[in-house]
């Protein structure tokens, strides 16, 4: 009975042996690189009424057609102020339309900062209690969806769009989206 002790007495040195190694692991993961399980599958359906225009609506069928960065912000959202210039640069390339869902929002803030800063957005829904935005995932501001041209989600990144996650993320797919043509 001597080695079944032994045994027993190791069972808590593996499990926190276990644990160290899993917490390793955990930190050396992006915490902005979550697994969206909408990659590979239509945009969810959707119509929403326009910031701008709230009689006019728009839908996923505007996502068809064009390649899209499906863009989520909110005025009161710091890091979504943080990546504007960024947009308002990339709204100057006509490859792609970047579309803006704004989320949790007023509408008179919302379109009082786009007044003031610039309007990046080919189009901008306004989903002020989350109805769309839950049904693609959406938990925080800013994130960002690349669609491509037959509706389909191909990538989603979580945080502020700058020049680096444009140059070494974002351009190299769309530019692949663009050219699959």
């Amino acid at each position: 009975m001597q080695p079944f002790k032994s045994v027993r007495h190791l069972a808590p040195l593996i499990v926190f042996a276990a644990l160290a190694a899993l917490l390793v692991w955990g930190l050396g993961q992006d915490p902005r690189e979550l697994p969206s399980p909408l990659i590979g599958k239509p945009v969810p359906v959707f119509t929403l009424p326009t910031l701008e225009d709230p009689s006019r609506m728009m839908s996923d069928a505007d996502l068809r057609g064009k390649v899209s960065l499906v863009n989520v912000w909110a005025s009161w959202c710091s890091s979504c102020r943080a990546e504007h210039q960024a947009l308002m640069a990339l709204s100057a390339l006509r490859d792609f339309q970047i579309v803006g869902l704004n989320w949790k929002d007023k509408a008179d803030d919302a379109r009082r900062v786009l007044a003031m800063t610039g309007n990046p957005y080919d189009l901008n829904g306004y989903d002020p209690d989350n109805r769309v935005g839950i049904h693609w995932g959406v938990y925080g501001a800013p994130e960002t969806f690349v669609v491509d041209r037959q509706g389909i989600i191909r990538l989603k990144h979580i945080g502020p769009i700058d020049r680096g996650v444009w140059q070494d993320k974002l351009e190299p797919l769309v530019a692949e989206l663009r050219a699959d043509g």
